[in-house]
């Protein structure tokens, strides 16, 4: 997806042809694109060892990129200064477990230049606003995994940034505790924040994001709204009211090359009823590769035409797992790519980190 039109003003991260090499054979980062837009909730997905954690670690300035252009909230990567515009929840962070969870608040805060009266005023509704204001004065020992997610969002959102970045902020979280924390994410949006996931709960991203990255072996191998990117894949589903072999047998007459099962299940081909559309069998159900349902309308009148029965009709479009996992799969072999492939050029699934 292109954003050569979107001025810098509209841009939170603005970064092209970031590379990372350690010991000079490493390849970690092999030329990322990323836009992310101002006041947008952003998710970042990919397998284990695609590079999203020394992305987030280059545009922190944990590491220093091999090769890095472009901007993070207007200014140059690096920039150190832009960094107190920002709060950040590492992936595996670790508070001092003597600390009470306002202790933690106060402590960050000031680590982050906020000063003390304007700490004490955000601490008790940030802990409200994550759901953990009864546990103010309970030592952080005593907190779950998930009390500590929560505790780690607020903290990260002391400094009032204009820029929040998370990395697995809902690992350890149980599902109410995920309804929680994407309610947060939307008044960040609201405020005028700009939200930045590291996740691997593709469904969690899937309900919150305005946009996603995926990255496979070092790159971002796509990059849009969920609309944009499941554009192609959409389709109306027509199941019959029968059991999967009879349905399947049923529908194939609809299809060139259909009647005896000659058509390969999931293959798109013409339809002989409505030749200017394409479908495909798949476990009893037929596929029309169209979004308007003005053209799935005498596909449906021919079926009735035959006297089969119509159980359901529905508009489908892939899910973000189906986008995921489309991406992560080699399409010369079949078969996933190998966790930190990125860094090892290997493509069988199996081994790793």
């Amino acid at each position: 997806m292109s954003n050569s039109t979107a001025g810098l003003s509209d841009a939170a991260i603005d970064v092209k042809g970031v590379e990372k090499t350690y010991r000079g054979r490493v390849h970690a980062l092999r030329g990322v694109d990323l836009y992310v837009k101002r006041g947008e909730i952003f998710g970042l997905l990919g397998p284990n060892g695609a590079g999203k954690s020394t992305l987030v670690k280059i545009l922190m300035t944990v590491i220093r990129a091999s090769t890095v252009h472009g901007t993070f909230l207007g200014e140059p990567v690096g920039h150190k200064a832009t960094l107190a515009r920002v709060g950040y929840l590492p992936e595996h962070h670790r508070f001092p477990e003597y600390l009470t969870g306002g202790q933690v608040l106060d402590f960050y805060g000031a680590m982050a230049g906020v000063g003390r009266v304007e700490r004490r005023k955000r601490a008790g509704p940030l802990l409200d606003l994550v759901g953990m204001s009864e546990w103010t004065r309970k030592k952080v020992k005593s907190y779950s995994k998930g009390m500590r997610q929560r505790v780690g969002i607020a903290q990260a959102l002391m400094s009032d940034p204009d820029l929040v970045v998370l990395d697995e902020p809902t690992d350890g979280v149980d599902p109410v505790g995920r309804r929680d924390i994407r309610n947060v994410l939307q008044q960040l949006k609201a405020q005028g924040k700009t939200v930045f996931l590291n996740s691997h709960l593709l469904s969690e991203l899937e309900m919150v994001c305005d946009r996603v990255a995926i990255m496979v072996q070092g790159k971002v191998a796509s990059q849009g709204t969920i609309d944009e990117l499941t554009q192609n894949g959409r389709r109306y589903e027509i199941e019959l009211a029968y059991e999967v072999s009879t349905a399947s047998g049923h529908l194939s007459g609809l299809l060139y090359g259909g009647g005896g099962g000659d058509v390969e299940a999931g293959r798109y081909v013409r339809l002989s009823a409505v030749p200017e559309l394409e479908g495909a069998i798949d476990r009893g159900m037929l596929a029309l590769k169209t979004t308007d349902p003005e053209r799935v309308q005498p596909v449906l009148d021919e079926i009735r035409r035959r006297g089969l029965t119509i159980r359901s009709v529905r508009q489908v479009r892939p899910s973000l797992e189906d986008l995921f996992m489309q991406a992560v799969v080699d399409p010369t072999t079949g078969e996933a790519f190998a966790p930190g492939a990125a860094r090892t050029g290997g493509r069988r699934n199996g081994g790793g980190a």
